[in-house]
């Protein structure tokens, strides 16, 4: 799982990057909150979830470990794409509202997941 994490990681630095350049070379900066979510949520949260996986779950499998990792991706996906709509003024508010504060609630359970595989994962010593 911990490769997983990581190349997910890395295509989201990848895209957040390209925005970045994006917004640089046109001058218009509108999806600088879009850019931060790619990077923070996608790239970093990513990463970090990857090294845990690494140093402190290797071998950890299952349901709620895929299932962990696949509400992550998703949560962050749906919430790209809809601060990318909303900041581009593609769409209203209210009509991406509701997914943008679907994608923040995903979010959040795949973190409360995190805490729970390594609150059931027995402390190496």
């Amino acid at each position: 799982m911990d490769r997983k994490f990581i190349i997910s990681a890395l295509c989201y630095a990848i895209l957040g990057m390209c925005l970045g350049i994006y917004m640089a070379k046109s001058g218009v900066h509108g999806h600088r909150v879009t850019h931060a979510h790619i990077m923070l949520a996608g790239f970093v949260v990513s990463f970090i979830y990857g090294l845990c996986h690494k140093l402190w779950l290797p071998g950890a499998a299952g349901a709620l470990v895929q299932g962990q990792f696949w509400l992550h991706q998703l949560g962050v996906l749906l919430m790209s794409a809809g601060l990318f709509l909303l900041y581009g003024q593609h769409i209203e508010v209210a009509t991406i509202d509701p997914v943008l504060a679907i994608s923040s609630f995903m979010l959040l359970l795949a973190m409360v997941l995190m805490l729970v595989l390594f609150l059931k994962t027995p402390q190496q010593t």
